[in-house]
């Protein structure tokens, strides 16, 4: 039972100034005996002479206090390992409470109002939104975020991915729609834009230093561990995650981007620019800003995705996740694919040979079907000619009555398969026989060789062959029949006799 400062020194006053026993007073103030006892037994106050009780923590005291001092962000439950090691028996929790007291307290940070002139700085930050749902499975959703300094004018837009072309991509639509790019874009150290860094020494990403000397602005990353540097961005996604995306609708990335713009313009370039003494809004300083922005180049450089790929035996090429159809001639072969945010385009050498719709979802075939039905033709065309083959071999004047039927103009394919037809019914002796009569006879057609066919196994007697239709099983094995025993039917006539006499 857990009593107040008040129940406590109540009890302190009958024990010790009115001399009242353990039981008389948690019998008086209905409390346990044992609550009574704690509160006797407490001694909150330590009078000059008095010795205070040694603690299992005493000893390594001196230890936690250096060890403090060398790292101050220690964890206490790092220190409680190494103080155990060197034989503290006493627990995590005392040794905190301890370390609380004696922490050095981190020093409180001030920092400065920094300003910028009118094009001298973007801010420039990824923004992570969850994940959507896409045929096949899932993906993240990603906000990409460029906000000049000065104004607080933004472009914002969501994606499903956080590649390098979508990060270039998004660049060049966000100095489009500024009409222009500042002079410098300050960036978090992203490993789309910093690869390596020791110390002040920053080894940036190629690809970066090739767009930004395009545009000729410099990145420049922040101080590691200092998002303070680039507060401003980081607030303007927040600000967008709590004024726009929160509880909203979106039937795909394309809607919710519309939307988006559609917000930006409509709200978030009216609000009233927090540091602007006039009161002004963002997109009123935004306009004046695009002035002293540095002019776009007269060509926008390629943020399309490059890729050097070679289907396998399907006519497909595979690219984040998905399968895209190609010429089935281009099968095996060295091709390049080049994507952007919309469009999926093959390039074979300097030739463009397929051409698609982006997809984001994962797992799914796109296909062309003038990719698709040549194929499907030439396989035809490949069953067409397996069977000619196979007549040829078994029928060697099987070719000559083709070539007759082609002259006429006749469907080839057709012919073929009922010629084979007739081959498993009749054997390639006999057919053979009968394509020679036929072309001989001045009747070189298909009919006339069935005619043939049927007429020779009549004068020999045979009864004509029937195509009969069975199932695979019963095709590959032989079907044994067992013939009923008729003696059956006699015990049944004699039944059937003895019946016939009684009745009689």
């Amino acid at each position: 039972m857990t009593i107040g400062a008040e129940q406590r020194a109540r009890i302190r006053r009958l024990f010790f100034a009115e001399h009242w026993k353990v039981g008389t007073i948690s019998e008086a103030l209905d409390v346990h005996a044992d609550t009574v006892k704690r509160a006797i037994d407490s001694q909150r106050f330590v009078s000059d002479g008095q010795r205070i009780r040694a603690s299992l923590l005493d000893t390594f005291k001196p230890f936690i206090v250096t060890t403090l001092e060398q790292h101050p962000r220690l964890r206490s439950t790092r220190l409680f390992d190494m103080v155990k090691a060197r034989g503290y028996a006493g627990s995590c929790r005392q040794l905190r409470r301890y370390v609380a007291t004696i922490r050095p307290a981190r020093p409180s940070e001030a920092y400065l109002l920094l300003t910028t002139m009118p094009g001298e700085q973007g801010q420039m930050d990824w923004g992570s939104f969850g994940v959507v749902d896409v045929p096949g499975g899932q993906r993240r959703l990603s906000l990409f975020v460029l906000v000049l300094s000065h104004s607080r004018g933004m472009v914002a837009r969501f994606s499903l991915d956080q590649r390098m072309d979508t990060f270039l991509h998004c660049h060049r639509l966000a100095f489009e729609k500024f009409g222009g790019a500042p002079r410098q874009i300050l960036y978090d150290n992203l490993k789309s834009v910093v690869l390596e860094r020791v110390g002040e020494h920053v080894r940036f990403h190629p690809s970066v230093l090739e767009f930004a000397s395009h545009y000729h602005f410099v990145p420049r990353p922040c101080a590691p561990y200092r998002p303070n540097e680039k507060g401003i961005v980081e607030r303007m996604i927040q600000y967008v995650r709590g004024s726009f995306f929160e509880g909203r609708s979106f039937t795909d990335v394309d809607d919710l981007n519309e939307q988006l713009d559609a917000w930006v313009e409509q709200c978030a370039h009216q609000r009233a620019h927090p540091r602007d003494e006039e009161r002004r809004t963002v997109g009123a300083l935004l306009e004046a800003e695009r002035e002293r922005l540095l002019p776009l180049p007269a060509h926008a450089p390629s943020t399309h995705r490059m890729e050097a790929l070679r289907s396998g035996k399907l006519p497909y090429l595979r690219f984040d996740t998905n399968d895209y159809s190609i010429p089935h001639t281009l099968a095996r072969k060295p091709l390049t694919l080049l994507a952007d945010d919309a469009t999926v385009r093959v390039m074979h050498g300097e030739e463009l040979v397929a051409t698609h719709v982006r997809s984001y979802a994962k797992r799914q075939v796109i296909e062309d079907l003038a990719h698709i039905d040549p194929l499907v033709a030439e396989k035809k065309r490949a069953w067409e000619l397996r069977g000619r083959d196979r007549l040829r071999a078994l029928c060697p004047h099987a070719n000559a009555l083709l070539e007759v039927i082609a002259a006429r103009n006749e469907p080839v394919r057709q012919r073929t398969a009922k010629l084979n037809q007739l081959l498993d019914l009749y054997g390639a002796n006999a057919l053979d026989a009968a394509i020679v009569q036929a072309l001989e006879s001045g009747a070189p057609a298909v009919g006339s060789v069935a005619y043939l066919l049927d007429k020779e196994h009549r004068r020999s007697g045979r009864v004509p062959p029937q195509a009969i239709e069975m199932s695979k099983h019963v095709r590959d094995k032989d079907v044994l029949v067992v013939p009923h025993d008729m003696s059956d039917y006699d015990v049944l006539g004699r039944l059937d006799d003895a019946q016939t006499g009684a009745e009689a």
